[in-house]
């Protein structure tokens, strides 16, 4: 069922009651309530209110929740449907969460802090934060599976700007050949029906630090290998299935229907969006925008609903909190 679309958006934005309703059905689809302390699933767990207040702010801001008791025996502890989420102990209304993970899905370049700021009415420190918790839900799980019986395109590249681009007082006085840039692999898994893609920052460009991050996610035996002519990929040949690499020096960019394209492509977005939607994000948090991009491009043919489902079935079991996010005490 279509349950967020931009005909029924509306609704849920304008009245917090009906916000939390969808975020319950978004969350325990068909009614199979999961209470977050024991794990216990039973559509019979005890609705106990819905409760609203004011709340004691400047604003005066009105807030609204629906709170649950487990019928376990063993347990019978209250609950809602933010516990054991992202959006625990959140003081920003469902509404503007249902909101923000609309516009974070929705937006093939991504969204701002700022434009988050402007579109939900909060301060800018909230928005911040608040797309980084998203952020943090889109993360690919870190036990997942090896990608195996599929073509493999691999390839690096640099995020940053160059050094030779900033102004004269700016660029940092290091040794040749030094860059301020990040590195980032990314490994897309070309199937018949879908593809994916997975990257992540790695500490340098080394042959060993490249297939050591291939070896943790591909299955190397069952795979074929697509990649340019660096010779930290070629060293792998003997590991995979098939490796067909493609020498751009030479002016070769497709061999025997093999090429590196796809990641190019995936590069191209990836770049064009973070300098013109972002302008700058700094390597700490580089992580997290490449799991933004990720999810992105690893849902791209689902719709905006079927988007925002599978987001709120991310946020279950993940939490970021401001200080260790800031890198405060």
């Amino acid at each position: 069922m279509d349950l967020l679309n931009l005909a029924t958006l509306p609704k849920y934005l304008s009245n917090e009651a009906a916000a939390w309703e969808l975020l319950e059905r978004l969350r325990w689809p068909q009614g199979q309530i999961v209470c977050p302390h024991c794990g216990v699933i039973d559509p019979k767990h005890y609705f106990i209110a819905a409760k609203s207040g004011e709340r004691t702010t400047r604003t005066g801001q009105t807030t609204y929740r629906r709170l649950w008791k487990c019928r376990d025996k063993d347990c019978r502890r209250q609950f809602s449907v933010l516990v054991g989420t992202i959006f625990e102990s959140s003081k920003i209304p469902v509404s503007k969460w249902l909101l923000a993970m609309w516009l974070m899905g929705a937006g093939k370049n991504g969204v701002s802090a700022l434009e988050l700021q402007r579109h939900l009415g909060i301060a800018y420190q909230s928005a911040w934060f608040m797309a980084h918790r998203l952020r943090e839900a889109m993360r690919r799980e870190p036990l997942a599976a090896l990608i195996t019986g599929k073509v493999v395109v691999a390839d690096e590249t640099w995020i940053g700007g160059a050094p030779k681009n900033m102004h004269a007082h700016k660029r940092p006085i290091r040794g040749k050949g030094f860059s301020d840039q990040t590195p980032v692999l990314s490994l897309i898994s070309m199937g018949l029906d879908e593809s994916e893609v997975r990257s992540r920052v790695v500490p340098n460009v080394r042959g060993a630090t490249l297939r050591a991050a291939i070896e943790e996610q591909v299955d190397l035996p069952n795979t074929t290998l697509f990649t340019d002519s660096s010779k930290a990929y070629t060293e792998l040949t003997p590991k995979v299935a098939r490796h067909v690499s493609v020498n751009h020096s030479k002016g070769e960019y497709v061999k025997r229907g093999a090429g590196t394209n796809a990641a190019e492509s995936y590069f191209s977005q990836l770049k064009r969006s973070l300098d013109g939607t972002f302008h700058h994000v700094s390597k700490e948090h580089l992580p997290r925008y490449l799991a933004e991009f990720d999810f992105r491009y690893n849902t791209r043919k689902m719709t905006d609903s079927e988007r925002v489902q599978s987001l709120v079935d991310k946020t279950v079991g993940k939490r970021l909190t401001y200080r260790p996010l800031t890198g405060r005490p």
